[in-house]
């Protein structure tokens, strides 16, 4: 029987024609936060290069420690979050542009080991070649060896080599049998027959230094990205007024809201970037700078829902404030635009959830302040952005079934964004689809009403 889909009704042989799809459902959706980019100068990993971190076991073969290791602090900050909200789910990090880095070498007869990564990691990493006894070709020459490469005392790769049948039939172990694993690479002379070693150590890895591009560097690459919070954890001005211009630029020239967030620069005066004030000390003893609290301030701005504030958001290792602000000093801290730690029944905690914005007008508020605020309105902007660029341009005609459409569409999210609490009292009447002035443009109006999170609570007891 003649059948198939159809999609005029216009068939000639009977038959059942059928056509298939899905009842119409919202494209739009709240997206997903916690992405965060961090530009780092680091002992192991390609340099000039994005490298992803999506959980923790990444993190040793692609960063070249373990997560617990002293130099992947930053790391377990920026992953942290608060007794109450995440942190970042995704890390992009770059291991910046250097001059004059070396990867550490060793030799043995006819074979050279090379770690993957320039830097004094691979300084650590070492060989150990072991012949199978029962193997054995002739008086201490033999056909099959194990090679193990061995990082902080633990194998981390291991590889058989070489063949055996009998004294008189044997492939034995060449250099060329060896295969490139995540932290090393063998070459030298290919025929060469195999030295056993108990301990073969690299050595000379030297970590370059920075190149004067190497940031530039590092935001060309992000621009390629979608991410939500980038940290800077240095102090440069130049490199302070970089990063701003940058995070503005995706945010206000590309449609790619984001914020910056670093130490010491309320002077930006933008929503686009946070501003830490002060550090703390952890439980463990170690005493973390304003530059580097920025890490923990940007994993958890990242991670913190459009719904969620971190005002009094508590760290969970840490033990005081460092330096402790005055009342007098947080009030000031609040009043330039700063983000600021204090301490409260042995907590240390955000003092309230702020960017850089103080320059209010008509036009932009005081709400443009608040984080919470600007992650609702990022969200908006991006996840309108998305669906619109994915679903809606070059594929569905501008006229009034259209707009009407695509209205369904951004009143749908924003009822979502409604049930989750991060708007109010909308209605679908806040949404506005027009035609623009050109045929193929539109314009979108949209009136939202961000929730805050209570802050301030005034009592007054009247004792009669």
């Amino acid at each position: 029987m003649p059948g198939g889909i159809w999609e005029t009704q216009n068939k000639i042989l009977p038959g059942i024609y059928i056509n298939f799809k899905s009842r119409p459902g919202l494209l739009a959706s709240i997206g997903d936060r916690g992405v965060v980019a961090i530009p780092k100068l680091l002992n192991w990993g390609i340099n000039d290069e994005l490298i992803e971190i999506r959980t923790l076991e990444d993190v040793y073969p692609k960063l070249g420690y373990d997560v617990s290791a002293p130099q992947m602090q930053f790391l377990r900050e920026i992953l942290l979050g608060t007794t109450l909200t995440q942190g970042a789910s995704r890390v992009l990090i770059a291991n910046l542009a250097t001059i004059g880095g070396v990867a550490a070498t060793a030799t043995i007869d006819n074979l050279t080991v090379t770690a993957n990564s320039k830097g004094i990691r691979g300084n650590d990493i070492s060989i150990v070649i072991t012949p199978d006894i029962d193997t054995e070709i002739s008086a201490e020459t033999y056909a099959v060896f194990t090679v193990e490469t061995i990082l902080d005392g633990t194998v981390q790769d291991r590889q058989v080599i070489g063949s055996f049948t009998d004294a008189a039939n044997n492939v034995p172990a060449k250099v060329s049998d060896l295969v490139k694993n995540n932290w090393v690479t063998f070459s030298g002379t290919a025929s060469a027959l195999i030295t056993p070693t108990a301990g073969l150590p690299l050595a000379g890895g030297i970590n370059g230094t920075l190149a004067p591009t190497a940031y530039s560097n590092f935001m060309t690459l992000l621009e390629q990205k979608t991410f939500n919070v980038v940290i800077y954890d240095g102090d440069d001005p130049i490199q302070q007024s970089a990063f701003a211009l940058f995070v503005q630029r995706l945010s206000y020239g590309s449609g790619r809201y984001c914020q910056a967030v670093m130490a010491n620069y309320p002077n930006a005066d933008n929503e686009t970037v946070i501003s830490v004030k002060n550090g703390y000390a952890l439980n463990d003893g170690s005493v973390l700078t304003p530059q580097q609290a920025a890490w923990w301030v940007g994993g958890a701005t990242a991670g913190a829902k459009n719904n969620q504030s971190l005002t009094y958001g508590v760290h969970q290792n840490a033990i005081r404030a460092v330096p402790r602000l005055s009342k007098a000093e947080l009030e000031e801290a609040v009043t330039e635009g700063s983000f600021a730690f204090f301490e409260e029944y042995d907590k240390v905690k955000v003092i309230t959830d702020i960017n850089t914005f103080t320059s209010f007008t008509v036009d932009k508020g005081k709400s443009f302040k608040k984080n919470r605020v600007i992650r609702v309105l990022f969200s908006i902007a991006n996840d309108i952005y998305r669906v619109y660029s994915l679903y809606y341009v070059g594929k569905v005609d501008n006229d009034n079934d259209g707009r009407k459409l695509l209205k369904a569409e951004i009143v749908g999210y924003m009822n979502q964004l409604q049930g989750n609490g991060a708007i109010q009292n909308f209605v679908a009447d806040d949404i506005e689809v027009l035609p623009g002035i050109d045929s193929d443009s539109v314009i979108i109006n949209v009136a939202a009403w961000p929730n805050d999170a209570i802050e301030k609570i005034y009592i007054q007891v009247t004792v009669s």
